[in-house]
């Protein structure tokens, strides 16, 4: 259980799956992973939609992945001159998503020490963005949240860098069923990696490994098709190498 935040290390929460639409994005599971993912839900605030899928392991506990896109007709209640999480409001990604399919963008790390990972990161100069409150109704309950957005919705460092997230009472894996797949190894590549292992360092982020190299985020996951890795070589990054503003 995940009640009980004080002191939890930071670890990877889950993997972030950007979609032109859901049913693409279903799809996609589908014929890439071979299994069809759960239900998920809507985010009023930032008006986009998901699709979940338990990917959790000895490594990896509670691990899932999130297959995210912007909800038709729905207007996010965040305000005019802020945009949506995860890039979803950057026209070249959106582009690269329409034209090539799904694809694996960025990754979010659970920790039990939100405030004061963002003041560690402030302090080498990443402003991983606001702490706000969030929420979604699910068929057992209320999940609630507090997750790092910033105002431009920059992914940041290519999407290498996590959004940082802090659970409520209650954890989303906790009510998925088991999917057949599994996150095997997670890792990343970039060019600024040894200030990406600070900013780890700084957070107690384990679990995930950093290397120099093109911007590149490595998943492996072990499927009913077999052993596959997903990455996110190519995607086109539009927040600073930094973020600081």
């Amino acid at each position: 259980m995940l009640a009980d935040n004080a002191g939890m290390e930071t670890r990877l929460d889950h993997l972030v799956i950007l979609a032109a639409s859901l049913d693409e994005g279903v799809r996609w599971c589908e014929q890439t992973l071979g299994v069809v993912p759960g239900p998920g839900g809507s985010h009023p605030l930032m008006g986009t939609h998901n699709r979940l899928l338990r990917i959790g392991s000895a490594d990896f506990p509670d691990a899932y992945l999130e297959i995210i896109t912007i909800e038709p007709g729905v207007k996010p209640q965040r305000g005019a001159h802020q945009r949506r999480w995860f890039d979803l409001d950057d026209p070249s990604l959106a582009d690269q998503v329409r034209r090539n399919g799904p694809r694996l963008a960025h990754w979010v790390a659970r920790t039990g020490s939100l405030s004061q990972v963002v003041q560690d990161w402030h302090a080498l100069g990443i402003d991983r963005g606001e702490i706000i409150a969030a929420s979604r109704m699910t068929p057992t309950g209320l999940l609630e949240w507090k997750i790092t957005v910033r105002d431009d919705g920059a992914r940041l460092f290519d999407g290498c860098l996590p959004t940082l997230i802090e659970w409520g009472a209650r954890h989303p894996a906790q009510a998925m069923a088991d999917s057949g797949v599994v996150l095997e190894h997670f890792h990343v590549r970039h060019p600024e990696a040894a200030l990406l292992a600070s900013a780890w360092q700084g957070a107690d982020l384990t679990g995930v490994s950093v290397v120099a190299g093109e911007p590149e985020l490595v998943a492996t996951l072990v499927t009913p098709r077999g052993r596959l890795q997903l990455n996110s070589a190519g995607l086109p990054d539009s927040g600073s190498a930094s973020g600081t503003q």
